[in-house]
């Protein structure tokens, strides 16, 4: 019995096997649309998610990553906008916060009580 194998080697530019018919697409194209559309989605929660935690403690640091989280899920297309904004919303809410808290104490710490 014999057996014949075709060998396709493909190129990542073109790709088309060295025969020049044309290769399975093996750069994940398809994949990498779905797969930086998840991670748009997941950076609008997480903006969502610091901003609302910020507004209760560490909202120095939490506040600008709310609002820098919201705003590179705002630009990569996530699915996700409400959060986005939300994020957005809150992480400025957390700047103005601390800057209402700073000028009644004259402190970046603030304590319930």
């Amino acid at each position: 019995m014999t057996t014949l194998t075709h060998r396709h080697h493909t190129t990542r530019s073109t790709g088309t096997s060295a025969d020049g018919t044309s290769a399975p697409d093996t750069t994940g194209s398809t994949g990498s649309r779905s797969g930086a559309r998840s991670r748009a989605n997941d950076m609008a929660v997480a903006s969502f998610i610091l901003g609302l935690v910020g507004t209760l403690v560490l909202n120095i640091v939490l506040g600008p990553c709310a609002l820098v989280l919201g705003t590179l899920a705002l630009t990569r297309g996530t699915t996700r906008r409400g959060r986005a904004l939300l994020g957005l919303a809150l992480g400025a809410a957390d700047l103005a916060l601390l800057a209402a808290l700073t000028m009644a104490d004259g402190t970046l710490t603030w304590h319930l009580g």
